[in-house]
């Protein structure tokens, strides 16, 4: 397969969902999912548009219980665009299909252009045959346009033909079939009134109550003299271009499309802005050359290739996404990154953790993308700080769920569609969300050196979230131990102890022991201030000697459980019954919604030694060995080599992976022991949203953390690229199935550098024109890479070479 092309040979309706997700076009500011044109929301098709960092909250009633749910909203669609024979039916996919017209179809995403086309050839039913091509683009030049070019032929007829163009607003949030009972509409509409100028429609909108005003103005032409007449209704407006078209000869209509909202900068008003900015929009040729140019930019900050046609096909697809929802375009608009991306309803579009598995490619690429999406957060500290303060803590508790103010956003209970009963969900327990953030802020200071976001920044988020884990943490006289309570891991099969009322697990290892890598990661960042910063931030937080050597008591007395020679998930999670997982998947084959399938029995995965995803095992994945191991050490945890290795082999048959997450951090961990069993794995997470592994979550929205994390793994765990101490350390290890890797990065303010990994040789080059020479750290050995040299070793034989110019 080709390794920048995405491609589709047929019409399968079925698939539309998926192809739908897959083949959506964003800029960072707005995406629209990969619809066809002609379609409208219909159980097979669903055209949905969304705004970078757009909310809207609605009252809505689930089970009795009265709640408000805030989405990301479903913007006006600016596509619709069909045509018709003057005395024929519009021309419709689906029905074409069923009547046997649509004689061909393809569709085709240009990667590396961010181009989706479409070739198509219909049939009408008075026998008239059209072939239709279409280019579809959503500007990464500028982050308000998108643009639709359709060339039609009629190939035996000669006659009228009828274009009709329109931006429709009557769309809801609809697009997750076990939302779709709740309330949806999100949009109120103000009345459109034609233009000026007959090429340009106008479409205004204000989400229902945050206020947000939204306008799409959309311009069509046509390369031949067309008669309009301009319609209109309440959320829709639309016009019908009629011309007459000769057999052979091409027509082409243009259609484009501008999106304002009342929160965008530097615009007076934002229905003005996007009809001047549609009538002012160059012709699509030239918007493709402006776009193709911007992401070529945006390509050649993300070298990064192997020796694997199909691999590097999804990788680019991956990077691909990832561009498309978090752009440059995002630096000044304070938006988190959802869940699943600009690309679907899934998760309402809120912001979890995966930051953790995205800022690391971010940050090496695009230093500027990963500090405003750590800015967001830093931006919600004052939510966060209510929060620890509501539930009697000090300093910031973090949400598990997102949106646009930094609240808690997680649902309090869920249905099991296999039971149809509804339950409790305590999934907001799970604090280590703001261990995430904390651990983001201080990789990012490793890997950029940005010292004033540390100051500015960095330090006071990471200090107020450990004050609240310092704070969260108990004394235990009977161990002289601190303990951690009513909290959830990653796991989210185990929510509560067996036999107890009440919500949360005692001492999660992965919270406990990423509280102790925190608190003392917050003290080296308010060391690292200089003196006049460290005593103005120190006096602003109120952050006293006593409260800071409650930070260092707690980081060397905390308590982590252990069994069976392995760190328990949680205290008690020894006594858990033992699985019958081949029973289980006898049964039902398909047990990764483990939880639905044993409430639906009566019973529950608190009871058993079953994880939905890593849990313990994320410990190896977020600190290096040696970080782990000296934090264990402190701890007064005496354990020997074998203790990863040992704990992996523990927790790998008992995990069932219902996290797209959960398989990529197992390909990670296996990867330092079995190469050729970790690439099995990783290609499993790597193709599990192109081919929808689980069944139906792709079509709501990608999964933007697997994807982002599938490329940081071949980055950072293959390549084997850690940043310590001023330092970029080295540590390949190819799996058998790669015979070359090569990577270009951006290193503490170096861009060019060029890194080469095979099975038998490590090389590492820095482009001339650097600044100033960059360190590596490779085999126990320290070198310096002066700009223009470049420096190798024979990984087969050990031998190293100088560098060289």
């Amino acid at each position: 397969m080709e390794r920048w092309i995405l491609s589709y040979d047929d019409y399968a309706p079925e698939a539309e969902g998926l192809r739908e997700a897959l083949c959506t076009l964003g800029n960072g500011y707005v995406a629209t999912r990969g619809a066809a044109a002609e379609t409208s929301a219909d159980g097979v098709h669903y055209p949905g548009t969304y705004i970078a960092g757009c909310y809207d909250r609605l009252p809505a009633e689930m089970d009795g219980r009265h709640t408000d749910n805030a989405d990301l909203v479903n913007m006006p669609n600016w596509l619709p665009l069909t045509f018709r024979a003057a005395d024929g039916a519009w021309f419709d996919p689906d029905r074409a299909q069923r009547n046997g017209r649509l004689l061909s179809y393809r569709q085709e995403l240009d990667l590396r252009r961010g181009v989706l086309t479409r070739l198509v050839r219909v049939r009408d039913a008075q026998g008239r045959t059209t072939r239709v091509a279409q280019r579809r683009i959503v500007s990464m030049d500028d982050p308000h346009l998108a643009a639709l070019e359709t060339t039609l032929v009629a190939e035996d007829w000669s006659g009228p033909i009828q274009i009709e163009s329109a931006v429709d607003g009557r769309v809801t949030n609809s697009g997750v079939e076990r939302y779709r009972n709740l309330p949806g509409a999100h949009l109120a509409h103000e009345e459109s009134t034609p233009q000026s100028d007959p090429e340009l429609l106008l479409l205004r909108a204000s989400t229902v109550t945050s206020r947000i005003g939204v306008a799409v103005a959309a311009r069509t032409r046509a390369s031949a003299p067309v008669e309009r007449a301009h319609r209109a209704e309440e959320g829709w407006t639309g016009q019908d271009l009629t011309m007459h078209v000769r057999e052979g000869v091409p027509v082409t209509i243009e259609k484009v499309a501008a999106v304002f909202t009342s929160r965008d900068r530097a615009i007076e008003e934002h229905g003005r802005a996007a009809l001047s900015a549609a009538a002012d929009a160059g012709d699509f040729d030239a918007l493709l050359e402006r776009h193709t140019l911007a992401w070529s930019r945006l390509w050649r900050r993300c070298q990064l290739s192997v020796d694997h046609v199909d691999v590097q096909r999804v990788l680019n697809l991956h990077i691909f996404h990832l561009l498309q929802t978090v752009s440059e375009h995002i630096v000044d608009l304070d938006v988190g990154v959802p869940a699943r991306g600009l690309h679907g309803e899934a998760y309402r579009g809120h912001v979890f953790w995966d930051e953790l598995f995205i800022l690391p490619f971010l940050t090496m690429r695009f230093p500027g993308i990963a500090r405003a999406l750590l800015m967001y957060r830093w931006r919600r500290l004052p939510a966060a700080r209510r929060a620890a303060a509501g539930a009697g803590h000090r300093g910031a508790m973090y949400p598990w769920q997102s949106a646009a103010d930094g609240g808690e956003e997680t649902q309090r209970i869920h249905l099991n569609p296999r039971s149809g009963r509804w339950l409790p969900d305590h999934s907001h327990l799970q604090r280590h969300v703001g261990l995430t953030i904390a651990h983001n802020v201080w990789r990012y200071y490793e890997a950029t050196g940005d010292a004033e976001f540390l100051a500015e920044y960095g330090t006071e988020t990471m200090l107020e979230i450990a004050r609240f884990f310092a704070d969260l943490a108990v004394y235990d006289r009977s161990t002289d131990r601190y303990r951690i309570r009513g909290v959830m891991g990653p796991d989210e099969y185990h929510d509560a102890h067996p036999g107890r009322d009440e919500p949360g697990l005692d001492d999660n290892a992965y919270t406990n022991v990423l509280t102790v890598w925190v608190l003392r990661r917050a003290l080296d960042a308010l060391a690292l201030l200089p003196e006049d910063r460290r005593v103005e931030l120190r006096e602003r937080l109120a952050l006293t000697r006593e409260e800071i050597t409650r930070f260092e008591d707690v980081a060397h007395k905390m308590y982590v459980p252990f069994h069976d020679g392995v760190i328990s998930q949680f205290d008690g999670y020894a006594d858990l019954e033992e699985l019958d997982w081949a029973g289980y998947r006898e049964r039902y084959g398909d047990i990764r919604r483990l939880d639905r399938i044993l409430e639906a029995e009566g019973d529950s995965t608190n009871r058993y030694k079953a994880s939905k995803q890593a849990d313990v095992l994320m410990l190896f994945y977020v600190l290096s060995p040696s970080e782990l191991d000296d934090i264990l050490r402190r701890l007064g945890y005496g354990h020997g080599p074998g203790l990863a290795a040992k704990t992996i082999d523990y927790y790998l048959p008992r995990t069932c992976d219902g996290s797209t997450l959960s398989s990529l951090v197992h390909a990670w961990i296996v990867a330092h022991t079995d190469g050729d069993e970790a690439w099995r794995i990783f290609l499993e997470s790597l193709f599990s949203d192109i081919t929808d592994a689980q069944h139906g979550t792709t079509p709501e929205g990608v999964h933007l953390g697997a994807m982002a994390g599938t490329v940081d793994l071949v980055q950072r765990c293959h390549a084997g690229i850690t940043t310590r101490g001023g330092t970029l350390h080295l540590e390949p290890r190819l799996p058998s199935a790669i015979s070359e890797l090569r990577l270009g990065l951006r290193y503490r303010g170096h861009w060019g550098i060029d890194l080469t990994c095979r099975q038998d040789l490590v090389r590492v080059a820095l482009r001339p024109g650097a600044a100033s020479p960059i360190r590596i750290r490779y085999a126990d050995e320290d070198v310096q890479i002066p700009p223009g040299a470049s420096w190798e070793s024979s990984l087969q034989y050990g031998r190293t070479a100088p560098p060289a110019a």
